[in-house]
């Protein structure tokens, strides 16, 4: 791999990037958690969700994915619909992993903006791209990414049924986006979309 010949790649990846990736994931998280706490449902606090805490919400392999490549992921929340309130309340909590992220890039885009960073410059921008990132892959009409429970509710009614059929293969279909040789420009192709709409909403 291109990292591991590249001690600079490396270096940057162990003492920026993988710390930085830690946060958005745990913000992430959290922003489920304490959504659905908001909601009513006391799972996410049962089961020692509703914090921070990197340890509480890393995946052990999903980490050392994060330090080998640039796909990665934490533990999903548990999550119970049936306390949440409202009927668009898992729609909500699906909602607010994304719209963490969304929110840690405009303040990374705020900072790139308006302040003289000077060395960490670097550092932040990896912030904005990692989140946009972030937000963009989980946003995918996918199960189980968050956007599997967005994207039904947006759709014509005449489609549902098709996804819904879909959504036992939602594991095969991401594996299958993730090793597909276009996979990767595909997804860039989206980050760069959105980071371009979030860059623009900064003044």
């Amino acid at each position: 791999m291109e990292l591991f010949g590249n001690p600079t790649a490396m270096i940057h990846r162990l003492l920026v990037w993988l710390p930085l990736a830690i946060v958005s994931l745990c913000v992430h998280e959290f922003a489920h958690a304490a959504t659905a706490t908001a909601l009513g449902d006391p799972t996410p606090r049962s089961h020692g969700r509703l914090t921070l805490d990197p340890r509480a919400h890393l995946d052990v392999f999903g980490t050392l994915m994060m330090l080998m490549g640039p796909m990665g992921w934490a533990r999903p929340v548990p999550v119970d619909p049936r306390y949440l309130r409202g009927r668009l309340g898992e729609l909500a909590v699906s909602l607010a992993g994304p719209a963490s992220n969304v929110l840690l890039a405009l303040v990374a885009a705020v900072c790139l903006k308006y302040l003289n960073l000077g060395d960490a410059d670097r550092a932040v921008q990896t912030l904005f791209f990692l989140n946009i990132g972030l937000a963009v892959f989980n946003l995918l009409p996918i199960p189980p990414l968050d956007g599997s429970h967005l994207w039904p509710v947006l759709m014509p009614r005449s489609w549902r049924g098709a996804y819904e059929r879909m959504l036992p293969w939602g594991t095969i279909f991401l594996l299958a986006l993730l090793l597909w040789p276009g996979g990767s420009g595909f997804l860039e192709s989206l980050t760069r979309t959105g980071a371009l709409l979030v860059w623009n909403l900064v003044p």
